[in-house]
């Protein structure tokens, strides 16, 4: 059984992973278009195409999300999206009416900063967003250190010295009368990540003496966090960038309206399981997909409901699917020493 984003009909998933440099990229290809929505949080956003997004814009439809790492950078990745796209006579037509007809793919991206994990001159461009492109596929959605997950770091407060390895989880979950809902989310958080069901820590800054975490909460609220470990290696005093990015999807028919509440109200997800969350240090950016594949409407409530469920689990996701990278150690390998 498929329990990723790619259960969701009329969608692809491909990564482009880089291990050599620390960063990465992932694409979803909605080749028959979907309705899309978008909202970001957090003060630290990088994105591309997302008032496009928004209700009474003219494009509804769109035909792939990027999530990439490289910072600003990697927003050139959804540059080698659309070129795939445009060759493939995917988009939005404008122009005369002509044979073959004037496409443009509209493909919105965020970003996330894995700078200097193990490169800071080596990110995604246009060249990893068209490899990405021709790996995607519908089968499980791979997870953990690839794509854009590839050097996502969670549990900041201290800097990236006391910070675990992350990556990009996913979640699925089917309705009883038909409809999918799923999540993909890269996971690169300033705080710590907690299992929401128990409330348990999952992961929080690595404490120095030994095994074990520090509660990233109870360090914001006292005075054990310091803001300026977030800068720790950046000479111009830019506080790191810690963006959690993902996408929620679904088969069940929407409008715009009710995508751009999907992605507001998915947020909720990130919150469980991300704490703190949309912080100063974070620019938290999560994009909706509707495809319709199913032809099935679903109450707004329940599909809200769902979307909550699936984003938290994908947070989990990300953190127990991670694999070390640049010296930074998984939540096992903390555990177990």
């Amino acid at each position: 059984m498929n329990s990723t984003i790619t259960a969701v009909g009329g969608l692809e998933v491909g990564h482009h992973t880089d291990w050599e440099h620390g960063t990465g990229c992932t694409v979803f290809i909605c080749r028959q278009g979907a309705v899309g929505g978008v909202d970001v949080r957090g003060g630290s956003p990088g994105t591309r195409e997302t008032d496009l997004l928004r209700p009474v814009r003219r494009v509804e439809r769109v035909h792939a999300v990027v999530l990439s790492g490289g910072s600003a950078f990697g927003l050139d990745a959804a540059s080698g999206v659309v070129e795939y796209l445009a060759g493939l006579g995917i988009g939005f037509r404008v122009g005369p009416a002509m044979v073959p007809p004037i496409v443009v793919p509209i493909v919105p991206a965020a970003i996330l900063f894995d700078l200097g994990l193990l490169s800071s001159k080596v990110r995604p461009g246009a060249a990893e967003g068209r490899a990405a492109c021709l790996a995607a596929g519908t089968w499980p959605m791979q997870e953990g250190s690839v794509g854009a997950g590839t050097g996502a770091t969670v549990a900041k407060a201290r800097g990236i010295e006391a910070a675990v390895k992350s990556g990009i989880g996913s979640a699925a979950m089917q309705f009883p009368d038909g409809p999918v809902v799923a999540a993909a989310v890269a996971v690169n958080a300033y705080g710590g990540v907690f299992d929401y069901r128990s409330g348990l820590l999952i992961a929080g800054p690595r404490r120095g003496e030994g095994l074990g975490f520090d509660d990233p909460v109870a360090l914001a609220l006292g005075d054990g966090a310091s803001p300026q470990a977030a800068t720790e290696g950046i000479t111009d005093g830019t506080p790191l960038e810690n963006t959690t990015i993902g996408v929620i999807a679904t088969d069940a028919v929407l409008n715009k309206e009710e995508a751009n509440y999907l992605a507001a109200v998915s947020h909720d997800g990130l919150a469980l399981a991300v704490r703190p969350c949309h912080t100063v240090f974070d620019g938290d950016t999560m994009f909706a997909l509707a495809t319709g594949a199913s032809s099935l409407r679903v109450d707004l409530t329940r599909l809200g409901v769902a979307a909550v469920e699936v984003t938290a689990q994908a947070v989990l996701r990300a953190v127990h699917t991670a694999t070390e990278l640049g010296g930074v150690p998984t939540v096992s390998e903390v555990a177990h020493g």
